[in-house]
């Protein structure tokens, strides 16, 4: 049976910046009434222990089976929490274009307190998307997370950093994906 996607909460990740409103997550959070985006009070000069928290927070206060729907430096925020709390509600995650945190070359020294990314299977399910043309991650380097993490891989060619840059609107391919992810649950 498959899964109905009112079944769960959404708890959308973003990266360093917040996603504008020409981000997928933007407009999955404007399409799906069980969205809702994890919000930091400092969405540039990102700490850890603090998005940490309010992630914390964001799980404790809901009552149906979640799903983490990460993009950038909020899928080490997913993979961090994943490797340090027990998943409770938390049934799956969909992981959008990784930042390789622990690369000088490839992200700033702002996000460097998130590193190392832990390398173990992750407790839920989840599936890791990359671009193969990615600025802030090798299409090697997502693919690596992914096995670490036992996790699904889709490579979706080249469309930079899924970001709103990207423009991918809603964003069809994602939504495939997402329901995907929802049957392994």
């Amino acid at each position: 049976m498959i899964p109905s996607c009112e079944a769960f909460d959404f708890l959308l990740l973003p990266g360093l910046g917040n996603s504008g409103v020409d981000h997928w997550q933007s407009h999955w959070s404007m399409a799906f009434p069980n969205a809702s985006r994890v919000l930091q009070d400092d969405w540039d000069t990102p700490r850890l222990a603090d998005w940490l928290t309010r992630l914390d927070n964001a799980v404790a206060q809901g009552m149906r089976p979640a799903v983490l729907i990460a993009h950038s430096l909020g899928v080490a925020l997913a993979v961090q929490w994943l490797a340090t709390r027990a998943p409770g509600r938390v049934k799956a995650a969909l992981l959008v274009a990784p930042s390789d945190v622990e690369s000088a070359d490839h992200t700033p020294n702002a996000v460097r307190n998130f590193a190392p990314l832990p390398r173990a299977a992750l407790p839920v399910p989840s599936t890791v998307i990359a671009s193969s043309n990615d600025p802030y991650v090798t299409l090697a380097r997502a693919g690596a997370f992914a096995a670490s993490w036992e996790s699904g891989f889709c490579d979706v060619g080249e469309l930079g950093h899924l970001n709103g840059a990207s423009r991918l609107g809603l964003w069809p391919q994602g939504l495939v994906l997402l329901g995907r992810l929802l049957n392994r649950i």
